[in-house]
């Protein structure tokens, strides 16, 4: 058994792991914070995107000790402290880019991964951007309009309501 510390969403976080403990394993069953999803176990759907000293990462392809000592960022940390959505989950839900919800938080995560990088992405870098998660339901088109009216936002610009 491995002894790590990370700060997860915040907060200073510890725990006894094995070696080939999955951050994912660590983040959904020791700390109890299932908005992660496990989709595939091999890191093609990105259900398990997380925040990993502000990277994203695929949580299902990184050992939890290799987080030792990292600020770890999951889906439950992008809301406010009172539970007021951020502005990119206002949008997801504003311009209906989920459904079933399953891949939801990775497209999040990964949403929020391109916008820290490209404040005005075109349509299609970020359909190139989330090339590395699957969506099963929703085809995509409301997803990135989500992310391009969330990004008009963090921009300060109106983004006509749907």
């Amino acid at each position: 058994m491995t002894k790590i510390s990370m700060k997860v969403n915040g907060e200073a976080v510890s725990g006894e792991v094995e070696g080939r403990t999955l951050l994912v394993q660590f983040l959904r069953d020791h700390l109890g914070l299932t908005g992660t999803h496990v989709g595939c176990d091999t890191g093609q759907c990105g259900a398990c995107v997380v925040h990993v000293d502000g990277e994203s990462v695929k949580a299902c392809n990184m050992l939890a000790a290799a987080a030792d000592g990292a600020e770890v960022m999951t889906i439950e940390g992008m809301a406010a402290p009172d539970g007021t959505l951020s502005v990119i989950q206002a949008a997801f839900q504003e311009h209906h880019g989920l459904q079933c919800g399953f891949c939801t938080p990775g497209m999040v995560m990964s949403a929020a991964d391109l916008l820290n990088r490209n404040a005005n992405p075109s349509e299609a870098e970020v359909r190139a951007y989330l090339e590395g998660n699957i969506c099963r339901c929703t085809g995509y088109h409301n997803i990135v309009k989500a992310i391009l009216a969330a990004a008009a936002t963090l921009r300060g610009e109106a983004v006509a309501a749907e």
